[in-house]
């Protein structure tokens, strides 16, 4: 009986349900049920354009890498917070930063990043660098390594300049891979529920650099996103076919991040 009511106390604190029950009423509770009500906490992720996205957690707004223009954020809810991933124009804005009068509201950027930005930009930073985390509105924050291989200290994107990232809140997490190659950081990652994967060559990886990487650490799901190189937009059609030809329990969400290319 005492391991019953234990059972009971710990899902209606998942649940938030009412401890009064009707008289006589049978009460069945699996872990399966706590699990569900563990999860409903939605995400999802709202393409802007190639490496720039809102993501949408539950309640909180996130805007990753803000590009374009005010305009491109028109009908769009306010950030809670910016993450900021490195210093090339893809990523990194003043103009958009400047343009959509985001008050006070925290940019998380690594210092390569803040030491470019105009100063009264800048002052509103939190500097956050490789394998730091930082807590924001009860997510855990983790700056992950993202750089070309073989390293180089002339390479597009060395080692230590810009951030990957590990979103943590409520049991669920988010990995964000920044202008990154398939590096043994991102291979060795573990219990990541949803995942943003570039893939764009020259700068990045081709898209079976960045399918073996992804059957690597295994997300339960993945988007290929900033997948516009040199010779237009890598198939990310085919990066979904190597993903679930070995793989099929990953799901690969194909996103439209080039409107105007249609």
């Amino acid at each position: 009986m005492k391991n019953l009511l234990g059972i009971l106390s710990l899902a209606l604190i998942f649940t938030g349900c009412k401890s009064e029950t009707k008289e006589n009423e049978e009460i069945v509770i699996t872990q399966e049920n706590i699990e569900v009500e563990a999860d409903s906490v939605a995400i999802s992720i709202d393409p802007i354009t190639h490496g720039t996205a809102i993501i949408n957690w539950g309640d909180a707004v996130i805007y990753l890498d803000p590009t374009g223009g005010a305009e491109a954020f028109e009908g769009k809810s306010n950030p809670d917070f910016v993450l900021i991933t490195d210093i090339h124009g893809d990523h990194m804005d003043a103009k958009t930063l400047a343009a959509l009068e985001l008050g006070d509201i925290k940019i998380l950027a690594p210092q390569a990043v803040k030491d470019q930005l105009p100063k009264e930009l800048g002052d509103r930073i939190s500097v956050i660098n490789n394998d730091e985390t930082q807590q924001f509105m009860e997510f855990s924050i983790t700056a992950i390594p993202m750089y070309n291989l073989p390293e180089a200290a002339d390479a597009f994107h060395p080692k230590g300049r810009g951030n990957g990232y590990i979103l943590k809140k409520d049991g669920k997490r988010l990995y964000i891979s920044g202008d990154t190659e398939d590096i043994p950081e991102m291979r060795s990652l573990k219990n990541i529920d949803m995942a943003l994967v570039a893939m764009n060559l020259p700068y990045t990886m081709t898209v079976d650099q960045a399918a073996e990487a992804v059957l690597a650490f295994q997300p339960k799901q993945v988007y290929p996103f900033h997948y516009r190189g040199g010779d237009g937009l890598s198939d990310v059609e085919k990066f979904k076919e190597l993903v679930n030809q070995k793989n099929p329990n990953i799901e690969v969400v194909l996103l439209d991040w080039y409107p105007e290319m249609n």
